[in-house]
């Protein structure tokens, strides 16, 4: 049986991976603000005498929209001081585990290739420089602990995931769950849908549950490397609106754009080649069953409504 600890462990992916994980005959470790302070130095220190097979690193201090553009200096310290005490705990206790981390797109340069070549060259743009650094500046942690001490490390860069069991407490949600909830209002209480931009800014997907299998094969078959788990394809704002009116049953016509509101990068498409090479038998759940299962939950808990109102 492997010994698994999975930090973020109640975050949207952390449900998914730890739900996997057990029903692979995992002992799962779930580790939580609740459980454990990231921030603190020591706070994974209850676990010293557990030897971990695989350390799963996914909590990390930020929110969609544009939280980022409002919180630089604490995404730096607090992101900064959750990785370095994580790395730092592997490195002295675990060094026998794997350390599987969470990449960020927006690390990338807005103008370069999306490939993992990349990953460290150029700037990121502006309004997710921070963030995209303190990504960076882990994946550089990693592979200077692989260097000194040998440890062995996966780094994977995922694109947006989507999915059923998404947050709705109150915080900002990501751009295509924001969407879902935007238009079954639309349809349900007739408000106005205003959509952030012109709608062509461009966005890929990845199924959770997809993007969760994947990252376990990843894990079985790759060290000291880093992979993009993309979705292949890439949509405008526009598209995956239409998309969405079309399952919800609501006039696409109706939606209106406001330009004055952030909207981040124009595109973020990752190149999956390296994946391909690895991963053969890859395959997808298509945008539109996707889509209905996401938006079948929506309904089904009510996630539409304000958090207030379901909690």
């Amino acid at each position: 049986m492997q010994q698994i600890l999975v930090t973020g462990a109640s975050g949207f992916l952390g449900g998914f991976l730890c739900e996997a994980l057990e029903n692979r005959g995992a002992k799962v470790v779930k580790v939580t603000s609740k459980v454990a302070d990231l921030r603190v130095d020591g706070s994974l220190g209850q676990f010293n005498n557990i030897k971990f097979d695989k350390i799963y690193h996914l909590a990390a201090w930020t929110q969609a929209g544009d939280f980022c553009l409002y919180h630089p200096g604490e995404q730096w310290l607090i992101n900064q001081q959750i990785n370095t005490n994580v790395l730092k705990w592997w490195s002295k206790y675990q060094q026998q585990a794997l350390m599987v981390t969470m990449g960020t797109s927006c690390s990338y340069a807005p103008e370069s290739v999306l490939t993992e070549n990349n990953y460290l060259i150029g700037e990121p743009i502006e309004s997710l420089y921070t963030y995209a650094y303190t990504k960076r500046m882990m994946q550089v942690g990693l592979q200077a602990l692989n260097k000194q001490f040998g440890l062995n490390y996966l780094t994977t860069v995922p694109s947006t995931l989507y999915g059923e069991n998404y947050h709705n407490d109150g915080r900002q949600m990501h751009f295509i769950f924001d969407l879902i909830r935007k238009i079954i209002r639309g349809k349900e209480f007739g408000e106005p849908v205003i959509l952030w931009g012109d709608g062509y800014q461009k966005r890929e997907l990845v199924f959770v549950k997809d993007f969760v299998e994947i990252l376990l094969y990843l894990s079985e078959n790759v060290k000291n490397d880093i992979v993009n788990i993309g979705g292949g394809t890439e949509h405008t704002i526009r598209e995956f609106a239409d998309a969405i009116c079309k399952i919800v049953g609501f006039d696409p016509q109706l939606i209106q754009y406001d330009t004055s509101k952030y909207t981040g990068a124009k595109s973020k498409f990752l190149s999956i080649e390296k994946l391909k090479s690895i991963y053969p038998d890859l395959k997808f759940t298509s945008l539109e069953a996707g889509l209905e299962n996401t938006i079948k939950w929506f309904y089904q808990h009510k996630a539409y409504m304000p958090h207030e109102l379901v909690s």
